[in-house]
């Protein structure tokens, strides 16, 4: 087979995004003088840009990772996306004075997104394709032990400590979690590329291999600056779709924004990693799609929660991380079946089945809590 190529969306879209984006800094005076009845058009089209280079994203990401192997290919993905993340949510919480539960609710949102929706999808599709699948046990333990631990000390542990009022952690406290996310983050990484790599290596795709051609090194280096350029058109895009969602779900007459918006932001954020793994997942490389997923979802706690804790302290503006009973309630029980699911080594349509049950409850009460 010949290597992926690189299609004319691929480079139309971030140019075009990067193109709004320079529209929106410098042309401020003009974009006022739109008439009311159709200033929606501004975030609509950024809204469109912003997808296509989403979709641009996925494929430079998918040439890297046909150049450097797995697990690194998955992982090129997972930083690029958590970068995203980070910009996105440090113009949540800039721009989130009167609510500081922005925050926690795009990162509450990725989680049960990532490891009921995306998961579940994932299993449901692979399962219903290849009837079972293998994984690796000890990767999975590994993704599993650093999501257990961060999200409980980030997102259950506030709502028990006594050194700040409400929901919060005290500034040394959230130093000590960011070094503590950072620290573990960084042994995973050690672990996934250095010295437990065989774990992360998909056992269907080491029986069979590849057989792709590598790209070369133009189209390789073309693609580190495809991928930066979407990644950065993402962002810069995703601070004008925002508050434009924000104020269509306020017009529907949705009661909380934030939890819904968080869902949004998440959903967006994620959307190259999901397409990523879900591919995977249906050409019965299981242990692929988990490492896109699961990646995804402990680098967005390791990476994301301390850059904004250090933006918290930074700006002294106070961050709501605890979660609210029934959340924490959803957010257990994910824990809970993921590691009911993944703990045989091998998962079914059934397995996939029950994680959107769990993920079809969670958008439900988004909209009847």
């Amino acid at each position: 087979m010949q290597a992926a190529r690189i299609t004319v969306g691929a480079v139309l879209f971030p140019a075009l995004a990067l193109g709004l984006a320079g529209v929106f800094l410098f042309g401020e005076r003009w974009i006022a003088q739109i008439p009311a009845s159709i200033d929606f058009a501004p975030p609509t089209l950024a809204a469109v840009l912003l997808i296509g280079a989403v979709f641009a994203a996925l494929q430079h990401a998918e040439i890297l990772g046909a150049k450097t192997g797995e697990p690194y290919g998955t992982l090129v993905l997972t930083i690029a996306v958590t970068f995203i993340e980070v910009a996105i949510m440090a113009s949540m919480v800039e721009y989130g004075d009167e609510d500081p539960t922005e925050a926690r609710e795009a990162v509450f949102s990725a989680i049960i997104i990532v490891c009921n929706g995306l998961v579940g999808l994932c299993l449901l599709l692979g399962g219903f394709r290849h009837h079972e699948q293998e994984l690796q046990p000890m990767a999975t333990s590994a993704y599993l032990a650093i999501l257990i631990a961060l999200s409980v000390l980030t997102l259950i542990l506030p709502d028990y400590t006594t050194s700040s009022y409400g929901p919060t952690l005290s500034t040394i406290q959230l130093i000590f979690i960011s070094v503590l996310s950072v620290l573990l983050y960084g042994a995973f990484l050690f672990i996934q590329t250095v010295r437990h790599r065989s774990y992360f290596i998909d056992v269907h795709v080491a029986a069979v291999g590849h057989g792709e051609a590598k790209p070369s090194r133009a189209m390789t280096i073309f693609a580190v600056l495809g991928l930066g350029a979407s990644l950065l058109g993402v962002s810069l895009l995703a601070e004008r779709v925002i508050p434009g969602l924000e104020e269509a779900l306020r017009w529907g007459g949705v009661d909380d924004v934030n939890r819904v918006t968080g869902a949004a932001v998440a959903m967006l954020v994620l959307l190259p990693e999901s397409l990523n793994s879900i591919r995977a997942a249906t050409r019965n490389a299981l242990q692929t799609s988990l490492n896109g997923a699961l990646g995804s979802v402990v680098a967005t706690i390791g990476l994301t929660v301390p850059a904004v804790a250090l933006l918290s302290v930074a700006t002294d503006r106070d961050i709501v991380f605890g979660l609210e009973k029934r959340d924490t309630v959803l957010l257990l029980l994910t824990l809970l079946l993921s590691v009911v699911s993944f703990g045989a080594g091998r998962t079914n349509l059934m397995t996939g089945l029950v994680h959107l049950v769990v993920f079809a409850t969670y958008i439900f009460l988004l909209f009847v809590p």
